[in-house]
């Protein structure tokens, strides 16, 4: 079995037998990371090159601990400490980078579509490790992956999304990717964070939280992205917390149990209290430790492909 693409640039651009074959080969690498030896040999003749050009912990680390999983030879690059700044064009980096022999390229970048751009100049596979307010696909592939552990399967499930719709990458992967694998997709939050068009992909709007969470399995809480807004969104922070913030009196008010997530970094207080983000309904956790497995699985399928067309 192989992937269909060569590149992973976002959901969209994926089958759902992709993303199945992602997760089963996920399974097999959440093996060895749980083995007092983490390290396989598959990919020694492999050399990535991580390029963010954004700020970027959880993700960065992530994939730089796949790949050491994977045994390729690494290379990181951030833009902030780069001629980026002095005014290099992203196709003149990266060219630089690939006269280096890089095999493979994971990249963060602000602009939406940057690594749709970059597949059509450079030979490498990329990897979009999230592209503006567009596509964050490893994201969305370890949340699905998350659920389909503890709930045994994503098809027939109820997924609320609640929060920054509006700027959220994560969300957008989220929703193409739980359609795809036959879930049913609902978001929550203030009317001015949500897309005027997010019903043309068939995912409902719940205004009211309360009534989002008695409907649906898994909550997954996004926080606002202060970051990417120009104007203001809503009047208060407090005010947000209020009608859109999960504490523990409301998840207990649910008379029923209900997985939470986050993709992270959490806004303690905000959109989440700690005594939920810390509860043992919350996979918060799960979902760092999978997403190392996921990205391995990931890396390696497409380095398969790079070595099956060099054949």
């Amino acid at each position: 079995m192989e992937l269909s693409v060569k590149h992973l640039l976002g959901i969209k651009y994926i089958t759902e037998a992709d993303i199945q074959l992602i997760f089963e080969t996920a399974d097999h690498f959440k093996e060895v990371i749980n083995r007092p030896i983490k390290k396989v040999p598959s990919l020694r003749d492999i050399t990535i090159a991580n390029l963010f050009f954004e700020n970027s912990t959880r993700t960065k680390l992530s994939f730089e601990l796949a790949e050491k999983r994977l045994s390729a030879d690494v290379i990181n690059f951030a833009s902030s400490s780069s001629s980026v700044t002095k005014g290099e064009t992203l196709i003149d980096t990266v060219n630089n980078i690939l006269s280096m022999k890089v095999d493979m390229v994971v990249m963060r970048h602000p602009n939406p579509g940057a690594g749709v751009f970059l597949s059509k100049h450079i030979n490498a596979s990329i990897v979009n490790a999230g592209d503006g307010a567009h596509e964050h696909p490893t994201q969305a592939l370890l949340d699905c992956y998350s659920i389909r552990e503890k709930l045994g399967d994503v098809a027939g499930k109820k997924i609320v999304i609640v929060g920054d719709i509006l700027h959220s990458r994560v969300a957008l992967s989220n929703i193409f990717a739980l359609q795809k694998l036959g879930a049913s997709v609902k978001v929550c939050g203030p009317k001015t964070l949500i897309p005027k068009y997010i019903e043309e992909f068939g995912v409902g709007f719940e205004p009211n939280l309360k009534k989002a969470l008695e409907w649906c399995d898994v909550a997954n809480m996004l926080r606002v992205q202060n970051e990417r807004m120009d104007i203001s969104y809503f009047p208060t922070t407090r005010e947000y917390t209020q009608q859109f913030g999960l504490n523990k009196k409301l998840l207990d008010s649910l008379g029923k149990e209900i997985l939470i997530m986050h993709p992270g970094p959490i806004n303690r207080g905000v959109e989440i209290t700690s005594d939920v983000a810390d509860s043992k309904q919350s996979i918060i956790l799960e979902q760092v430790q999978n997403g190392v497995a996921v990205r391995m699985a990931v890396i390696y399928l497409l380095a398969s492909k790079i070595k099956h067309d060099e054949n």
